[in-house]
């Protein structure tokens, strides 16, 4: 039987591109933003401990993650380039976004065997399914222009990550019954482990599997990528010459280097939050018991995912109306306004509010972001270079985000004062964002 090719613009294949996000986002709601946290917390809680001995040496948990994330995103914004140097000249960048999303997706099914005992062993795991994620996302990314006409892409990357909380909040739902009621899934307390840190672990697994499997829509559906003309020499290295080029393009490309300058200061602040928030109320908010701080947290990312539905809609919406740059000014201003309001959260009713405020931005900005830049592309074919260039620029805005994060917490002792420090990089963003003339909208 033939494959049909699906056309650019068509139905099929923007419905294919999108519904990657339904795949891939159980990661980050699931292992990134709810479980793993409460997870990782729980794990040194009843060890009694607050430090573990790694690499030679004793670390608390809060830096530990930390310096891992952070690591984590160094790799990811050296292999980037690389695959997509290679992409380009096989034509073939689906086998990788295939590659990374199976490395993502078996590095979440290893999390099951993550302990304290075991604690190398976890930590690559947690790595490596970090690295699956924002690679296999990035190559996505890339597809957009490829897949989507200008005037289609704001409405199907909000679709996108509609699709990926509306999936990741089903799988959230489930991990979450298991959680509060393991019993009804069988799941007891014996001498393998309390039932609620087993039930976690099996939530760890159903990520994998989730992701693996509906990824195959999209992969039967999307093409492999645009073939590089011309001779084939030092194709490991042409990521990093392509991405030269790009720099050199921006010279040219006045209103996309100005967005890209503004993206790069707003976006490690987006993601750290994203990265940290979990860790954040897992400290500092009053819960009472354990089983407070579990179900609070869980429902807080719960409200954050459904709020952020209709925050994408909506800030999709504004830009059609008012213009991506304006609406990207305002989500910015939205986001200095939680920050300082993050820094009095005491009780779980601020957290909640706190992050009904971060539902209506997170969505909004991500999805506003990566079609904004698309349309500042230059006319090209050689669309994941452009985007690999974004997600490096994104990636080590993050290493530096979440370093200078954890430095300010530690530094003076408190997480709440690197919230505070945060805001100051959706301040400069926002200024940034001044300097970009609008889109032009096709007539």
């Amino acid at each position: 039987m033939t494959k049909t090719i699906a056309l650019k613009g068509s139905k099929k294949l923007l419905n294919a591109w999108a519904f990657y996000d339904w795949a891939n986002s159980v990661y980050s709601l699931v292992i990134a933003s709810a479980i793993f946290p409460i997870f990782y917390g729980a794990l040194f809680r009843i060890s009694e401990i607050e430090k573990v001995t790694v690499f030679g040496g004793e670390i608390a948990r809060a830096p530990l993650i930390s310096y891992v994330t952070s690591l984590a995103f160094v790799f990811i914004a050296i292999i980037t380039p690389l695959v997509s140097g290679v992409a380009d000249y096989l034509g073939n960048k689906k086998i990788f976004m295939q590659f990374f999303c199976y490395l993502g997706g078996i590095s979440c099914i290893g999390l099951y065997w993550f302990s304290l005992e075991n604690i190398y062993f976890g930590l690559v795991c947690y790595f490596f399914g970090l690295v699956g994620f924002w690679v296999s996302f990035a190559i996505n990314n890339s597809y957009l222009p490829d897949v989507a006409f200008p005037e289609q892409q704001d409405s199907i990357s909000a679709k996108g990550f509609s699709l990926g909380y509306i999936g990741s909040v089903i799988l959230l739902l489930f991990n979450l019954a298991m959680v509060m009621k393991p019993e009804v899934f069988g799941i007891t307390t014996d001498e393998a482990g309390v039932a609620e840190i087993k039930a976690m672990k099996y939530s760890f697994i159903s990520v994998g599997i989730w992701w693996i499997i509906f990824a195959q829509y999209s992969f039967y559906h999307l093409p492999k990528g645009y073939k590089k003309d011309g001779a084939r020499k030092n194709i490991i290295l042409n990521g990093f010459k392509e991405l030269k080029g790009v720099w050199f393009q921006l010279g040219e490309e006045i209103k996309l280097k100005r967005y890209l300058a503004a993206f790069f200061v707003y976006s490690m602040a987006v993601q750290t939050v994203m990265l940290i928030a979990a860790y954040f109320g897992e400290e500092e908010i009053a819960w009472g018991s354990d089983s407070e701080r579990t179900t609070g947290l869980i429902i807080s990312i719960l409200v954050i995912q459904l709020v952020a539905i209709g925050g994408a809609t909506v800030t999709a919406w504004a830009s059609k109306s008012f213009g991506n740059v304006k609406t990207l000014i305002v989500v910015n201003a939205l986001w200095i306004v939680i920050c300082i309001y993050a820094y009095f959260l005491i009780t779980p009713t601020d957290f909640y509010i706190a992050a009904g405020c971060v539902g209506i931005v997170m969505g909004g900005i991500q999805a506003l972001s990566r079609s904004t830049y698309s349309k500042f592309l230059p006319k090209t074919t050689d669309t994941t270079s452009f985007f690999s260039f974004y997600d490096v620029a994104e990636k080590i805005g993050i290493v530096i985000g979440t370093f200078l994060y954890g430095f300010v917490a530690q530094f003076t002792g408190s997480m709440r004062n690197a919230i505070i420090f945060l805001g100051l990089f959706f301040l400069v963003g926002m200024l940034l964002l001044i300097r970009v003339k609008e889109i032009k909208k096709p007539l």
